[in-house]
């Protein structure tokens, strides 16, 4: 009688649930980005197609159009982009760690949150400063 074979290391049934908590946990987050995401990037669609049918109407001759508008919106494109990209890189590494075979440990890395919430600070500010000085000019 032949005994089947013996695996190098023994199941840890609690540690691979925990895994799996782990890659639920990352699906959840994941999906938590693409919604930010397509609200970011629906948002500065939404921003460009009004200024764009505010132009084609012409109601006013001496209407200036809002060449920030066109920005804004194109920020929060790019920032909504930017923002699915990272999660998706992010996301791949998460998983990769939770696989590999040895112990899984915290690693310390960048938010992503606190990097897109410093970027809309700073599209905030942008488009503060260029109402400001579009109302006193």
């Amino acid at each position: 009688m032949t005994d089947p074979p013996l695996s190098p290391r023994p199941i840890n049934i609690q540690a691979e649930l925990a895994k799996e908590r782990n890659r639920a946990a990352a699906e959840r987050t994941l999906m938590a980005w693409i919604r930010t995401s397509l609200s970011l990037i629906s948002f500065g669609f939404g921003i460009d197609t009004i200024v764009t049918a505010i132009r084609s109407l012409q109601v006013v001759d001496d209407l200036n159009p809002v060449r920030f508008s066109r920005m804004l919106g194109l920020a929060f494109v790019a920032l909504g982009t930017y923002a699915l990209i990272m999660a998706a890189i992010e996301h791949r590494q998460e998983l990769q760690r939770i696989q590999r075979q040895t112990d899984y440990l915290y690693m310390p890395r960048r938010s992503l949150g606190l990097t897109v919430a410093i970027l809309l600070i700073g599209i905030g500010i942008y488009a503060f400063i260029s109402i400001l000085l579009k109302a006193f000019l």
